[in-house]
């Protein structure tokens, strides 16, 4: 239930987008920069790629620390998971603790009341001897039968006491390293959280820093190139997804290739689907299905479709993410509500793709654009192939 991708060819792709690259200092263009390069041709030329290449530099930096964050974010939710587990287990066991102690006390005080009673009822020898010499045997009968019930309750309680108190005794061990594994598990939890905020506060950094000089840098390149900033944030959207879109077709027909020549009755399933469905916590993602339906709805126009193609579009998101802007594939780590993989391609229509609903769906839209044309024609895709992806 996720994007077909080649992870490898998509991280050596070369467009500004896709490929992570040690953070480095970047060059910025300067206004005046443009202006002196204009009216000539090859000048012109070499200060786009100059503003290309910072443009490159900053989302590539981005992606990577938002990636980071991502990952830190999920191992944090598996560490509290483990933490809640292992803190529902230490509870349980303290309780029972806690009962079988409680039983065995019970069972003690008894056995201390019965030994009592028969301590007041004499022993059987005296007993005998007063039926012998009695008016009214029946009645010291009567009484050394309850003598002997209460030797044999006596001893029936004294037994269950003891296996009460072993009991209590193994619980109260279990329940002690219980908590020990707890105590541990909470100080990884503690360490993770701590290792994602960290990572969250430098991916929020570099989106604002990129956020910042992207605008700037756009509004260069429509000024070299006499366009507008929005036609040229736009076009390098469309052309980083093609890439993308383009690698992932020649991976897939390597690897179906290489399936052939490997099993005679089995296809290739170039899925990254398996695995369960983890929800990480990201400071600052918002989750609204709601929400991020209607966006996407009025999206469709701007790619020349018509509303007949939502709902391929729901039914697609739906199975794919639930259009949850969190959901993360923990198998493959494909991410958000088109399920991107490697998530960080989603860096291509902007750099808060992490915690952007609008972000994400702007990206997976241009994928399918891109890849099947048409939402139906990703859907109908999708319900072709088993496991399913598209």
């Amino acid at each position: 239930m996720t994007i077909v991708a080649a992870g490898g060819l998509l991280a050596s792709l070369v467009n500004p987008f896709s490929a992570a690259a040690p953070a480095q200092a970047v060059d910025y263009p300067s206004w005046s920069d443009v202006q002196a390069a204009k009216g000539n041709e090859a000048a012109t030329q070499a200060e786009v790629g100059r503003v290309q290449d910072a443009l490159a530099g900053l989302q590539a930096t981005a992606a990577q620390k938002s990636s980071e964050a991502l990952t830190a974010s999920a191992a944090a939710a598996e560490a509290d998971a483990q933490l809640q587990a292992a803190t529902q287990t230490a509870d349980d066991l303290t309780a029972k603790a806690r009962v079988a102690s409680e039983t065995a006390e019970r069972a003690k005080d008894r056995a201390g009341q019965l030994a009592a009673r028969l301590y007041r009822s004499g022993d059987t020898d005296t007993v005998t001897t007063r039926i012998v010499g009695s008016d009214k045997p029946q009645d010291l009968l009567y009484q050394l039968g309850t003598l002997d019930q209460l030797s044999t309750t006596w001893a029936g309680v004294m037994s269950d006491a003891s296996v009460a108190a072993n009991t209590a005794t193994s619980l109260h061990e279990q329940a002690a390293r219980a908590e020990g594994a707890r105590k541990s598990l909470a100080a990884a939890a503690e360490s993770a959280s701590r290792s994602a905020d960290q990572a969250e506060a430098s991916a929020k950094s570099a989106v604002a820093t990129t956020k910042s000089h992207s605008d700037e840098l756009y509004s260069q390149l429509a000024s070299l190139k006499d366009t507008t900033a929005n036609v040229e944030q736009q076009y390098a959207v469309g052309q980083a997804v093609a890439a993308q879109a383009a690698a992932v077709a020649r991976a897939n027909q390597a690897a179906a290739i290489a399936e052939a020549n490997r099993a005679r009755t089995t296809s290739v399933a170039s899925s990254g689907g398996g695995g369960g469905s983890s929800y990480p916590d990201p400071s600052g993602v918002t989750v609204d299905p709601a929400g991020a339906k209607a966006y996407a709805s009025s999206q469709l126009a701007a790619h020349g479709w018509g509303q007949d193609q939502m709902s391929c579009l729901v039914s697609l998101w739906t199975q794919e993410s639930g259009w949850r802007a969190n959901a993360l594939n923990s198998s493959s780590g494909a991410y958000g509500i088109p399920q991107a993989l490697p998530a960080r391609k989603m860096a291509a229509a902007g750099a808060d793709w992490l915690t952007n609903q609008d972000t994400q769906i702007d990206w997976g839209l241009a994928y399918i654009k891109s890849s099947y044309g048409t939402p139906c024609g990703a859907w109908n895709h999708e319900m072709s192939v088993n496991p399913h992806w598209y």
